[in-house]
């Protein structure tokens, strides 16, 4: 990426990472991911709930069991349905810290989400830190692939001719370091725990400590 002088880039995921989503933004779209899928495939609201739940279990996404199960079914509009943003930005609760924290590092800074596009341009705009990022990655734009697939991670390097070694990737799921790790980036898991995962390098409790971890040296 053109203008870089660090020579680093941050891959930030944005759900339980730059904003606290399990407060707000995640009951409202797994409200909303529910009563889709009850309706779209003739299900009770219970039925429903525990499709959602298993397929983002084994899959890492509702999305891709449902991609690979039922192919009546828009992915588009499902992810469109999924994340109603007049309601998921009615409340916004940002990481302390947020906007000084991505400030404080070099290097440039992507979002990388399994989120549709238009919700990760509607949380950054809501958040006030869409100026911080060079490049916003939705689950479209790699191709319906969402994290933990490889390819993902792959489709985003290739389109922003990035090399993973010079890479540092934050995330709040240990599961969606490994594909990181594996292509040679650098990974900080995020987690309220002391318990360690194997494919991080780096454990912090809060969004904040990267400032410490990563001192900035302008």
């Amino acid at each position: 990426m053109k203008n870089n002088p660090a020579g680093i880039t941050w891959i930030f995921d944005l759900d339980n990472t730059l904003h606290n989503a399990s407060r707000h933004a995640f009951p409202v779209i797994n409200r909303s991911m529910t009563t889709y899928i009850a309706e779209r495939l003739g299900l009770d609201h219970d039925a429903a709930s525990a499709l959602r739940q298993r397929y983002w279990h084994r899959y890492g996404a509702t999305l891709l069991g449902l991609i690979r199960h039922h192919p009546e079914i828009d992915p588009h509009h499902f992810l469109h349905a999924a994340h109603p943003l007049d309601e998921v930005t009615r409340e916004i609760h940002p990481m302390p810290g947020l906007r000084r924290t991505l400030l404080r590092l070099q290097g440039d800074k992507v979002l990388f989400t399994n989120s549709p596009i238009a919700y990760a341009d509607a949380l950054l705009s809501a958040l006030g830190i869409s100026d911080c990022f060079s490049a916003v990655f939705g689950v479209e734009d790699v191709h319906l692939q969402p994290k933990p697939l490889i390819g993902a991670y792959r489709t985003l390097l290739y389109s922003l001719q990035i090399n993973p070694r010079r890479c540092i990737m934050v995330e709040d799921s240990s599961h969606n370091l490994l594909p990181a790790k594996r292509l040679g980036m650098k990974t900080v898991w995020l987690r309220r725990s002391t318990r360690r995962a194997l494919p991080a390098d780096i454990l912090i409790r809060n969004l904040a400590d990267l400032s410490a971890r990563f001192p900035s040296k302008r």
